[in-house]
């Protein structure tokens, strides 16, 4: 009998060994399952057809409900009311929900395999179109790489399925039950339709990737050339600039006179820039024909609206060619009663540019200097501006005069202040004569006497000799100073001239005349 109990015994214990080391299996396989769902349901694949059967499961609870609301809509008892209007408020939730997955309702994952449109490549025609190449290439290849995840997503969820299919055959080696074996069955059916789906991906993919591939090829030739085409013109720009740079120092070194080689600097500057502008345009510009006719529709608006601007071009262009003034030159401007006097700094095409200087007009009228004044350069067809240094004169008159009374020996004046005269003008008196004759060739000149002129005039004050002589353009007020500080000291020198100035001289006498210098009244005492 003991015999017979311990054989028992240990039947009984390998078989709760059996049963516990069963169970262990199972949950294993279990959390396994588990682990594989959880990790499905953040899979896109996975949610979209559950959302896909959820529609479905859905749209059947809704079909359902109408056939029920229709069945007793006519039907006027209280249970069926209330249960009428519980059934309205289903259909109502579920409709709203419908909505809410409405692109689920075709087909589960007509969005994924879809691949996205290649966009057409950016027109890179100019410099800066290359860094829309370079974003057209970085985007499309985002958006292949985000189909490729989504290709090695569908594969990931299939092996996991498979991976499923496997753990359930071997749960249903322990387990028989029904619940496994339709479990197995549903996600055979899921790996057929996640099969079927990753056959048209591995299609679209593939056809997609080519796409892809040749819009890149096609980008990125034509980055390159731009790249060359826009390393070749700025090539050209900058040999421009560099032989621009080399002729301007040419001609601030060899050329003697600043005036020149000033004019030269700016006919290089506009040369250059006008070069650069046309090179820029033919380039860059793929329809001429479009920008005349945007320019020939415009032009009328233009015209009226940069109308001063306009002016001002053709005047730059007239003096410029036209040689009336240059830089250097000292002229003189009136404008609204106001006058201003100085040299010329800059002609650009919108204005010319003086700096004021001290003058007998800022001495007389303006009463201040060192302005610096902008004249547009249309005013060379409205406004009369006085041109100091034409050419090649650098000289001009200026004219000084004295009055002495009527006793007084004019002739002996005169000659004094003429011999004075010519002491400190004879140099400028010599540059006058050579530049005149200089321009002969130019202008037919009748008179070119440049010799100290005096006059003299019968004055209310007593005769006033005037004298006119030749003086440095730039320096007129120096050498009337010289003359006027000269002239004084020899006629204070001469007893038999007296400088006149209004004066009363009175002869007290018995019913004689009172008289007064010229241009008084006579008083009878």
């Amino acid at each position: 009998m003991k015999k017979i109990f311990f054989i028992v015994v240990f039947l009984v214990g390998g078989l709760a060994a059996d049963t516990n080391e069963t169970a262990q299996i199972l949950s294993d396989y279990r959390l396994k399952l588990e682990m594989i769902d959880n990790a499905n349901r953040n899979n896109i694949w996975f949610a979209r057809h559950e959302n896909y059967n959820i529609y479905k499961t859905k749209k059947a609870e809704f079909e359902a409900i109408l056939e029920d609301i229709k069945s007793i809509k006519n039907k006027t008892d209280k249970n069926s009311l209330a249960r009428l209007n519980d059934m309205e408020r289903r259909r109502d939730a579920l409709e709203s929900q419908m909505e809410q997955l409405s692109e689920f309702q075709n087909a589960p994952f007509s969005g994924l395999l879809k691949s996205p449109e290649v966009p057409p490549m950016p027109s890179i025609s100019n410099p800066f179109a290359i860094f829309s190449g370079f974003s057209y290439i970085k985007k499309i290849r985002q958006d292949l790489e985000g189909y490729d995840k989504l290709s090695r997503d569908l594969d990931t969820l299939i092996g996991n399925l498979q991976e499923k299919d496997g753990i359930l055959e071997r749960i249903m080696e322990f387990d028989t039950s029904d619940s496994f074996s339709v479990l197995q069955e549903n996600n055979r059916v899921l790996i057929r339709e996640f099969n079927s789906a990753y056959d048209i991906v591995l299609t679209t993919a593939s056809i997609y990737e080519r796409k892809v591939n040749e819009a890149v090829t096609r980008a990125s030739n034509a980055i390159e050339d731009e790249t060359k085409r826009t390393f070749f013109i700025f090539s050209i720009i900058i040999s421009i600039i560099l032989i621009s740079f080399l002729l301007k120092l040419f001609s601030k070194r060899f050329m003697s006179a600043n005036e020149r080689s000033y004019i030269i600097n700016k006919v290089i500057n506009i040369t250059s820039i006008t070069i650069i502008i046309l090179i820029l345009l033919f380039a860059y510009i793929e329809n001429m024909t479009y920008l005349v006719a945007v320019l020939g529709f415009a032009s009328a608006g233009i015209a009226i609206a940069m109308k001063d601007m306009f002016m001002n071009i053709l005047g730059w262009t007239v003096i410029t060619f036209g040689r009336s003034f240059s830089v250097g030159d000292r002229v003189k401007v009136s404008q609204n009663n106001i006058s201003y006097v100085g040299d010329i700094v800059d002609i650009s095409l919108m204005r010319m540019t003086i700096l004021e200087d001290v003058t007998l007009t800022t001495y007389l009228e303006n009463k201040r200097a060192g302005r610096v004044v902008f004249i547009p350069n249309n005013f060379i067809f409205t406004t009369l501006i006085s041109n100091y240094t034409h050419e090649t004169l650098k000289t001009v008159w200026d004219g000084i005069y004295i009055t002495i009374s009527f006793d007084s020996n004019y002739k002996k004046a005169m000659y004094i202040i003429k011999e004075i005269t010519k002491k400190y003008s004879k140099g400028y008196t010599e540059i006058a004569r050579k530049q005149l004759n200089q321009l002969r060739q130019k202008y037919n000149l009748k008179n070119t006497n440049v010799e100290p002129k005096i006059f003299s005039f019968i004055e209310p004050h007593g005769l006033t000799i005037h004298i006119w002589y030749m003086t440095n353009s730039y320096a007129a007020l120096a050498l009337r100073s010289t003359l006027s500080g000269e002239i004084i000291d020899a006629i204070n020198k001469e007893e038999d001239i007296v400088i006149a100035y209004p004066t009363q001289t009175l002869n007290l006498r018995q019913a004689a005349k009172v008289k007064y210098s010229p241009g008084m009244e006579e008083i009878n005492e």
